[in-house]
C-alpha cells in the first residue's frame, strides 16, 4: 500500500498540535494518545494530569477576525468531540475522571482554556 499523502493544511494542523502537546507537557500534562480517530469523531490529544484523563481539541487561527479558534467550535464538532470520548473511554472497566480542554491559537496568542465542554 501506497504511503498516504499528507495535505499541506494536515501539515500545519499537525504542526499546531505539537505546539499545544509541548505547552500542556510544559505545564506537567502526560500524552497518552495522538489522533484518536473512531467512526463518531476524532480528539487531536488524549492527555493526563494526575488521575484525570483530559481529552484536548487544538485550534488555530491566524487572528481573531472572525472570533478565533475558540469561537471556531461548533456544536456539532462538540456532538462529534463527545462521542469520540464516548467510544475511547469504552476500553476502561470503571470511567476515569475526564474533562474536554481546548488548546486556542491564534497568532502568536496561545491559550490553554480547562474544562470547556460540560457533558
Amino acid at each position: 500500500m501506497w504511503p498516504l499523502r499528507r495535505s499541506p493544511k494536515q501539515d500545519q494542523g499537525q504542526h499546531w498540535e505539537q505546539v499545544a502537546l509541548a505547552h500542556l507537557a510544559g505545564h506537567g500534562l502526560a500524552l497518552v494518545e495522538a489522533n484518536f480517530h473512531c467512526k463518531g469523531g476524532e480528539i487531536d490529544l488524549v492527555m493526563r494530569e494526575r488521575d484525570t484523563l483530559v481529552f484536548v481539541e487544538v485550534r488555530q487561527r491566524a487572528d481573531r477576525k472572525h472570533g478565533g479558534a475558540a469561537a471556531s467550535i461548533t456544536p456539532a464538532k462538540i456532538r462529534r468531540l463527545v462521542r469520540a470520548a464516548q467510544y475511547y473511554l469504552l476500553q476502561f472497566p470503571h470511567t476515569p475522571p475526564c474533562r474536554f480542554d481546548v488548546v486556542a491559537i491564534d497568532g502568536d496568542q496561545l491559550d490553554w482554556l480547562r474544562n470547556v465542554i460540560e457533558v
